[in-house]
């Protein structure tokens, strides 16, 4: 059914135009629309922000661009200390981290229920023992800012969910829910907590939707008038200063019976719609999709360059904790090997470490089941805990590893050993290499241990690795020339330093994957996007010294070489390199 744009007295005739572009993605998103009545509900939201619409930005980053991911609250000072915790937050990031972090993803800031930040109560105000908008504010005059668009699931504490709990409007109509689960035993599981919760309204007990727990209620994206509030919601973090939007959970928005009820025809319809506002309104920002699942799913998010800029590169952290564990490069390279490069403006989210944990789904169809089991008895070792997931069968298989990052880099598969610090130095510079932008978390930077306590006592595996950090504390041990705090600063910072300054290591420049005979060794070239620069980007990811032929990686000879890690010694294409355990070298023909 072909749909005709409305002609309204409430839409000019360049907003007309606008609103034609939206019209595709609303056919399929619901088929037999009234477009007269959904614009005049969209316009008074339109006409509240500028309306400059100049298609897509070709050059949004460069390869400075270097993403830091923290919650609001991972930094804290005694309760009788003045300012707000994202005050503590700006001033620590611009005491120890100005010069080498550009964007800070500020996980969650809003009022919220549980999931510390993904259950919202109120979408519209800053947390207030977090601070205000104006906080948000100061943290975007020094870097980008990226914010969650929390999209699949409300709090119950919600008003939105009061008032469906009273059947009163507009909430009443906001909430998905089922009369029966009877076709929807296909349904794929992010967790093993039942998908519908009974809830008792004022009409009776009805069967609510909710994909990750009981307190978390999914929206009924059905009802166009849901759309049109999180569009309301979305231009209100773009006009206080937010500049890279993550949908969180996105994958699981839409749902049909005898489907799997993720990554569903209409979720993309509304990916690609919400980036066509952000083109009408904020054409600078860019839209981050969160999709923990296998490889070939995640990277369907890029659509036909219509729908995420950014895509999280999920299989990174498992199959490069697996390298790291077993030394040796052969499923990174064939994952490597499979990813399609990024069309200008589009790249991956790169990272090891997040807030979650890390997620096993991507690994699916590459580790054989004995290199998987053993990759979760390693991480017990070490300390992890381990997240289940139920399938519709009700078998219940790892969902995630919950552990701190730095933790994890204890040892191998033979158990801890001493190049805990080194390894975790060169999972950093795998990262940093490849293609696309890099983030850390923050408590990758700070080398937080696992905090077995917080874990203990909420019963969240998760809080693992979302310590609170006592400023203090945490400035003592940067203070100290032996902490690993400062290990890990002073070598992170000086490589990102360098990284930043050179054209081949863009979020969009060239690479290619080596096919190294050595399996401990993980090579990749970049070229800038000029073709002026290259860089031989070598791992050793085992904790064996390592030699490689550099006549096995087509140096030039014509050019002069050298590593940006190690400047003064010039390499001569003849010879054999030596990599010390874990160690990294960057070997360009034109140093930056």
């Amino acid at each position: 059914m072909t749909m005709s744009l409305p002609k309204s007295a409430e839409l000019s005739t360049s907003r007309m135009e606008y609103a034609q572009a939206f019209s595709p993605f609303l056919e399929q998103i619901y088929p037999g629309l009234d477009l007269q009545n959904f614009f005049d509900k969209l316009a008074p939201i339109l006409e509240a922000h500028p309306l400059n619409f100049r298609g897509e930005i070709p050059e949004r980053w460069d390869e400075s661009k270097i993403f830091l991911i923290t919650y609001g609250d991972s930094l804290l000072k005694s309760k009788t200390a003045s300012g707000s915790k994202l005050k503590w937050l700006l001033n620590f990031l611009q005491n120890y981290w100005a010069e080498t972090i550009s964007c800070v993803h500020v996980l969650p800031f809003f009022p919220f229920s549980s999931d510390d930040g993904f259950s919202i109560i109120d979408y519209r105000q800053v947390r207030e023992d977090l601070g205000t908008w104006d906080d948000i504010a100061a943290i975007a005059k020094q870097f980008d800012v990226m914010c969650d668009l929390v999209i699949n699931h409300m709090s119950s504490r919600s008003e939105y969910f009061q008032q469906f709990l009273e059947q009163k409007a507009p909430g009443k109509d906001f909430v998905f829910t089922v009369d029966t689960t009877d076709g929807y035993e296909n349904v794929v599981r992010p967790r093993s907590s039942p998908f519908v919760t009974p809830y008792e309204t004022r009409d009776g007990i009805k069967q609510v939707w909710t994909t990750f727990s009981p307190d978390q209620i999914d929206w009924d994206f059905r009802n166009p008038d849901v759309l049109i509030e999180l569009i309301d919601i979305l231009l209100g973090y773009c006009q206080h200063g937010c500049n890279f939007i993550r949908l969180d959970a996105i994958g699981y928005l839409w749902k049909k019976p005898g489907t799997s009820c993720i990554h569903l025809n209409e979720t993309h319809a509304v990916v690609q719609l919400l980036n066509r506002v952000l083109q009408v309104t904020y054409p600078e920002v860019s839209v981050i999709t969160e999709t923990n699942v296998p490889n070939p799913e995640n990277l369907s998010y890029f659509g036909q360059r219509d729908e995420a800029h950014l895509i999280y590169n999920f299989s990174l952290p498992p199959l490069l904790l697996n390298a790291l564990m077993r030394g040796e490069a052969k499923h990174l390279r064939t994952w490597l090997m499979s990813m399609p490069p990024a069309l200008s403006g589009f790249t991956y989210f790169n990272f090891t470490a997040s807030h979650d944990g890390i997620g096993l789904r991507p690994t699916e169809g590459l580790l054989a089941a004995d290199e998987f089991n053993q990759l979760v008895e390693t991480m017990k070792g070490f300390g992890g805990r381990i997240s289940m997931r139920k399938h519709p069968d009700g078998s219940e298989t790892p969902y995630e590893l919950n552990i701190s990052w730095f933790d994890a880099m204890q040892g191998t598969t033979s158990g801890p050993d001493q190049w805990q610090r080194q390894r975790f130095l060169c999972s950093q510079s795998v990262m940093m290499s490849i293609e696309g932008i890099p983030a850390f978390y923050i408590h990758s930077l700070l080398a937080t241990p696992n905090d077995q306590e917080q874990a203990e006592a909420t019963g969240m595996n998760r809080r693992i690795n979302r310590h609170q950090w006592d400023l203090e504390e945490l400035e003592a041990l940067i203070a100290d020339p032996e902490s690993d705090q400062t290990w890990v600063k002073e070598h992170l910072q000086e490589m990102i330093q360098i990284r930043k300054k050179q054209p081949a290591f863009h979020p969009n420049a060239t690479q290619f994957t080596m096919n190294l005979h050595n399996p401990a060794v993980l090579g990749l070239w970049r070229q800038s996007l000029d073709r002026t620069q290259s860089i031989f980007s070598l791992h050793n990811l085992s904790d064996r010294t390592q030699e490689i032929p550099l006549r096995e990686i087509n140096l030039i000879c014509i050019d002069v070489w050298s590593d940006l890690l190690q400047p003064n010694q010039p390499i001569k294409a003849e010879e054999t390199l030596t990599l010390d355990p874990y160690q990294t070298a960057w070997i360009t023909n034109r140093a930056f």
